[in-house]
């Protein structure tokens, strides 16, 4: 999650800002310097190439300056290699460049993306205010998966009693129930999904407001559906259908996304292993401060 851009620092190079590519230069210094060096070297080796070829020409038509045939054909194949060898390492460098760029992106616009808490619903918050204090849970799902959730966190089931929102906040943890409409393209009323939601026949004492104090609802749909876009589509293409069966996106205390997984969010996982799982335990700056409350500044 990156820190809120400037106003002055916005105007974008090839798609990133300026601050962005400096985040992506911070995470590989070298990357630069290879290519540089190995583009150089591709058409170092592209030069080369041509000469040699130039040689094996005049070695076949028989000129007296040619070098021999074969040499020259040698020549040929050792430049031709050393053209496929650093083309390949300058393409796949670069390529690794952009998927960190647009990782760093999708960061910014994650820390960008607004909600606000079930228990204070006129406040507004970025996901940016949750850093350090809150580990987010952003599940995201069509209007059976975001009523299914609501009643896992709301009511008691069967002849046990729900004690799993007690167990989510003593871990600093938030959820985000997205509502996914037109097969994931838009984000809906998540907030008036989940109020509207009435209990199953094994719910026993279902009442929203029993979740309230973890749960935090996504405001701004459109950011929300061009943040999402490319995780749906990810999702879409190895073989699952997010609206049906849900996205959960697990995010740590850093920021960053901890891991991606198909269903309902798996929180009697969650709860056991995210101290070790996101590395608070062992010491993540910034962690020895506990959050007071799952409620984001206003």
């Amino acid at each position: 999650m990156c820190i809120r851009d400037r106003p002055d620092e916005d105007e974008l190079f090839g798609g990133y800002t300026a601050k962005q590519r400096l985040r992506e230069e911070i995470d590989s210094p070298f990357r630069k310097v290879r290519l540089l060096f190995f583009g150089a070297s591709t058409g170092s080796a592209g030069l080369a190439f041509y000469f040699s070829l130039l040689n094996a020409f005049k070695a076949n038509a028989g000129f007296r300056d040619a070098p021999p045939l074969s040499d020259a054909l040698q020549s040929c194949g050792i430049n031709l290699v050393a053209i496929v060898a650093c083309a390949a390492v300058t393409y796949n460098d670069w390529r690794a460049g952009q998927a960190n760029l647009e990782r760093i992106a999708q960061g910014g616009r994650l820390a960008k993306l607004v909600v606000s808490p079930a228990a204070a619903p006129e406040k507004r918050a970025p996901l940016a205010d949750y850093r350090r204090t809150s580990r987010v849970v952003i599940a995201c799902g069509g209007r059976a998966y975001v009523e299914t959730l609501a009643r896992r966190l709301s009511a008691d089931q069967r002849s046990d009693a729900n004690t799993l929102p007690e167990a989510i906040e003593s871990v600093d943890m938030v959820v985000v129930p997205v509502l996914l409409e037109a097969g994931g393209l838009r984000v809906g009323d998540a907030a008036a999904a989940w109020r509207s939601t009435e209990a199953g026949e094994n719910d026993r004492n279902f009442d929203v407001a029993r979740s309230a104090g973890v749960v935090a609802f996504p405001r701004g749909p459109d950011a929300w559906a061009d943040y999402l876009a490319s995780e749906i589509e990810t999702a879409s293409s190895q073989g699952f259908d997010p609206v049906a069966k849900g996205l959960t996106i697990i995010i740590k205390k850093n920021g960053r996304v901890l891991r991606r997984v198909s269903g309902l969010p798996p929180f009697d996982g969650l709860i056991g292993t995210m101290e070790v799982a996101d590395g608070s335990k062992f010491g993540m700056p910034g962690d020895d401060r506990r959050a007071s409350s799952a409620t984001p500044r206003s």
